[in-house]
């Protein structure tokens, strides 16, 4: 099992390292045309809100409510069932996501008040975000239908196609801001178009798979559905409990619409930097464990479901805390590098970097709080995670309001990530007095080895890294060059340093 879970974890990460390192390039390409300005912030608003509700409802709520009934279906009933099922939770979400996405089109002037209220005060800045979002909003529906067909592949272990689907998502608006934007009398339009032809290609993508499964969808509507219902009784709480960090970092947006232009994007960058580890390794964890735990609990096998839970916290912390370390030391060098050039300037730079190292502060909740919700929504408890859920966004908002006024835009990144930190420490510890996760043994030792080899990369990237002025002098091929030899140095140094302290590889094993 612990070689199938790795495996199946290194496909997924490799695959979403590709679509990350694409999703850069796009970034980029965003940069060096558009800059951190009021078209950018205005895109960025457009594209926030339907990918808000596709985390929130798509990747959120409704696969960590399904997935757990189609394993146990997969696991207990014949395939005429476990079609039977997806046919009418296919023709059941269809249905209330042509409904969301009509509201949604019709609604975005109210839309746009109520996730970026700043944007009032600056009639061409709101304008142009309402016509975006009007043409991004169908990119809910069509990437909403691929996650539930993603949540069906990565049940039967094809986890490499629902991995590999973003990518068209950047090859998209990276073709339209460099060959559709100069031919459009607003160029940044072209980013919106973007994002709603990626939605149909995407969702095109995975059909053939679910095809050659013979599991491919056909509506069908059935009023009280016992496993429709099922599910939905699940999503429901779901809803808030598994995406307060992004109802966290959609607060972030929010209050940074009424400061200065420039905040959303530098939050953005600086957010999309956060994310890189985060996609890779924390959902990478995440999507292989969910199956898996949910076919345990499914077996009563509570034996098994302790070892990968506690294999997954293992290597949260193993991978997670340098890479935080290497975020806050590097975050002026990886955002000079990757995006000082064009309209992305000097400030530009400055700014970003702030709200990444705020950002980079809170990684490991973050990557916690995606392993230890699948902990519970495994089991099909999605009451306990809302609890915590509802604690840490008041905290959240607390905090955001403290720390607007001394630290403005990096201030709102900070606090998500302390709001995170405390989501991810109240639900180990619910998992803990539910008596359903007992730490094997270990764990001291395990964690000790990590600080030490932590301290080493540490003092080496603090030494080497030199200060931001440094980097902005050099060329861009330069500070390349550079950022990739200090990464590479520090990656030797950390597992090279836990190797002296004794760390080996079954001490990471399922076995």
């Amino acid at each position: 099992m612990s070689n199938k879970l790795f495996k199946s974890a290194a496909v997924i990460g490799g695959l979403t390292l590709v679509s990350r390192i694409l999703g850069f390039i796009r970034d980029i390409v965003i940069a060096n045309f558009f800059g951190a300005s009021t078209s950018t912030d205005a895109f960025f608003i457009a594209f926030k809100i339907p990918n808000f509700m596709r985390r929130l409802f798509a990747e959120g709520a409704f696969s960590q409510a399904f997935t757990p009934v189609l394993s146990e279906y997969k696991t207990k009933r014949d395939k005429t069932e476990v079609k039977y099922l997806i046919d009418h939770v296919f023709g059941s979400l269809g249905g209330i996501l042509i409904i969301v996405t009509v509201i949604g089109v019709i609604a975005a002037p109210l839309l746009v008040l109520i996730f970026a209220p700043g944007f009032a005060q600056d009639k061409e800045k709101y304008d142009l975000t309402v016509a975006m979002l009007q043409i991004t909003f169908p990119y809910l529906f069509f990437i909403a239908l691929t996650a539930f067909a993603g949540a069906i592949l990565n049940t039967y272990d094809k986890f490499a196609v629902p991995a590999l689907t973003p990518v068209f998502l950047n090859f998209t608006m990276i073709g339209a801001a460099v060959w559709f934007a100069p031919h459009l009398e607003v160029p940044v339009m072209a980013l919106a178009y973007a994002v709603f032809f990626a939605g149909i290609i995407q969702l095109a993508f995975q059909l053939p798979f679910l095809s050659r499964l013979h599991l491919l969808p056909r509506p069908r509507y059935k009023k009280k559905e016992e496993g429709v219902q099922r599910i939905y009784k699940l999503m429901i709480p779901a809803l808030f409990g598994v995406s307060v960090t992004q109802i966290n970092l959609l607060i972030d947006t929010l209050m940074a619409s009424f400061l200065v232009t420039g905040s959303i994007s530098w939050l953005y960058y600086s957010d999309r930097l956060m994310e890189f580890p985060l996609a890779i390794f924390g959902i990478a964890l995440a999507t292989v464990m969910l199956p898996d735990l949910s076919k345990s609990v499914a077996r009563g096998d509570n034996e098994s479901y302790n070892k990968t839970l506690d294999w997954a916290l293992r290597w949260v912390f193993l991978i997670a805390v340098p890479s935080m370390l290497g975020l806050v030391i590097l975050a002026g060098p990886i955002l000079a590098t990757l995006f000082y050039n064009g309209e992305f300037g000097h400030n530009d730079v400055m700014m970003s970097a702030r709200s990444l190292i705020a950002y980079a502060l809170g990684l490991v909740g973050f990557v916690l709080i995606k392993v230890l919700a699948s902990g519970f929504y495994s089991r099909q408890d999605t009451r306990t995670p809302v609890k915590f859920a509802v604690i840490a966004m008041v905290t959240n908002i607390v905090l955001n309001l403290a720390l607007i006024v001394p630290l403005a835009h990096a201030g709102l990144a900070l606090a998500t990530s302390l709001a995170a930190l405390l989501n991810a420490s109240l639900l180990y510890l619910g998992l803990h007095k539910q008596k359903v996760f007992q730490p094997r043994p270990g764990w001291f030792l395990f964690v000790l080895r990590i600080l030490l080899a932590s301290l080493c990369l540490t003092l080496l990237l603090k030494w080497g890294s030199g200060s931001l002025s440094d980097w902005l002098n050099i060329g861009t091929w330069e500070r390349a060059l550079q950022l990739t030899g200090w990464i590479v140095a520090g990656v030797l140094v950390y597992f090279a340093s836990l190797a002296i302290f004794g760390f080996r590889l079954h001490h990471i094993s399922l076995k």
